[in-house]
């Protein structure tokens, strides 16, 4: 059984949130399913994954992009990995989500996250 239950979106940093977001919808035709602080997930014709555009320094090394995996038992999640040695960030929560990065073997950045 996998420990993740699927990827849940793809993440870009943009320097503007609102900014990008206008970019996006007019554009492309994206449209906004959520607005959370800092953040705008964007909904793409008819895929089941969208785009979560996440307002932060854009630069070489910080504008990676990168997958954001979902879990319905996050803690767990959390605690397997953590126990096998892989690099994990604290297990974090806000008023939506809670969330975590953790690193693959070359250090590419991970998330896991869990919504209801």
């Amino acid at each position: 059984m996998s420990l993740l239950d699927r990827i849940d979106t793809i993440c870009l940093r943009v320097s503007d949130v609102e900014k990008a977001s206008g970019w996006y919808q007019s554009l492309l035709g994206f449209e906004e399913s959520f607005i959370g602080d800092h953040y705008r997930i964007l909904s793409i014709g008819h895929s089941e994954m969208p785009l979560t555009i996440e307002e932060g320094e854009v630069s070489e090394s910080h504008n990676k992009v990168y997958p954001i995996f979902f879990s319905k038992d996050i803690e767990n999640t959390y605690n397997v990995l953590k126990e096998n040695g892989v690099t994990v960030s604290e297990l974090q929560s806000d008023d939506v989500n809670k969330f975590f990065d953790f690193y693959d073997l070359d250090g590419n950045k991970l998330q896991v996250c869990y919504w209801a």
